[in-house]
């Protein structure tokens, strides 16, 4: 189906970032890395502290909580129990952001498709999107290990424009860190920083050279519009 006369000509395809664009999966990693930090005898983190770092994955969220080097014995053993609580309970708190819903609705109801660029791998990624019935609507997920290289190397955004029968001039990609628009920049898209997702208070997303930054879901469709 053609894009509605109201959506630029050019832009067939939305694809998002999972963690902090798609998806507010905070809570639910925040959980997973608490359990952990009271299992070693550690106080929790709070919240706050928790949110920016998700993005950045598991790995990230060990350095977070212990405070140790990735070459440390434990790292490994404890980044293991962070994602095997995480598996056990990925949809207990996540959902789509406020206004995501309508979103996907809308880009839907205009004739255009959308998917995932994650780096988050496909054992977790596919059963989520699973849990939140979005698996089967995105024309394409791909995730961290669905090829040899992750963002902010172009090869997977690449590739999901190829399931996406769009090309890379037809997409915009949307996500809330540095990588996440490199990859799509490198990739030749138009890119979006979604600014209601994890960013570090260090970030400066406006240094990022993205087309645009949206501060809610909705504000893509104006994008659309605009252009």
């Amino acid at each position: 189906m053609p894009p509605a006369s109201h959506a630029p000509a050019s832009i067939r395809t939305v694809l998002f970032d999972l963690d902090g664009t798609l998806l507010d999966t905070a809570p639910d990693l925040a959980d997973a890395l608490n359990t952990v930090l009271i299992e070693q005898g550690q106080a929790p983190l709070p919240f706050a502290q928790i949110r920016p770092v998700v993005s950045h994955g598991g790995i990230a969220l060990i350095e977070l909580g212990f405070r140790l080097e990735r070459s440390d014995p434990a790292f490994d053993v404890l980044r293991q129990r962070l994602l095997d609580i995480y598996r056990a309970n990925l949809s207990a708190q996540t959902r789509p952001f406020p206004g995501m819903p309508e979103l996907l609705d809308s880009i839907e109801e205009r004739g255009l498709n959308w998917g995932v660029v994650t780096n988050k791998p496909g054992w977790l990624t596919d059963p989520l999107l699973q849990d939140l019935q979005l698996f089967d609507r995105a024309t394409c997920v791909v995730s961290g290990d669905t090829l040899d290289e992750r963002k902010p190397h172009p090869a997977p955004m690449l590739y999901a424009c190829e399931q996406a029968g769009s090309t890379p001039a037809q997409c915009v990609y949307v996500g809330d860190a540095q990588r996440d628009i490199e990859a799509g920049i490198n990739a030749g898209m138009h890119t979006l920083v979604a600014m209601f997702g994890y960013i570090h208070a260090e970030d400066d997303p406006h240094s990022w050279n993205a087309d645009a930054t949206i501060d809610t879901p909705g504000e893509l469709l104006d994008w659309l519009n605009r252009h």
